[in-house]
């Protein structure tokens, strides 16, 4: 019997190809979102203080800062957590912990797992 042909990974700019929705690589990434920890750590972004302040954040700061170090010009669009703040609420908030990022250089970064 045939089997369907393979289609892109579902994670941003990923390459391989997967009978699933993500590749092997992306799988267990795309699963954390599913559990308490990974649920608890999504509804920090849905907080007013979240919303207000990342919104100022960018109005404060409108260039991606990674652009910037290459000598490109690049309109920042994602509030990037320069340490990971893992649910960490504290370190979420801590402004001295975010910089801009356009959503190319956000991805790469995420990509990298940083």
């Amino acid at each position: 019997m045939p089997t369907a042909p393979k289609k892109p990974c579902a994670m941003a700019h990923c390459t391989k190809l997967t009978h699933d929705r993500w590749c092997e690589k992306h799988r267990k990434e795309a699963q954390w979102k599913k559990t308490p920890d990974g649920i608890k750590r999504h509804r920090l972004y849905q907080t007013p203080f979240w919303r207000i302040n990342r919104q100022q954040f960018l109005a404060n700061h409108p260039l991606c800062r990674e652009c910037e170090k290459e000598g490109r010009t690049k309109l920042a669009t994602d509030v990037d957590h320069i340490v990971p703040h893992r649910g960490d609420r504290e370190l979420f908030e801590d402004e001295n912990n975010w910089q801009p990022l356009c959503r190319e250089c956000h991805n790469k970064k995420t990509r990298r797992g940083e």
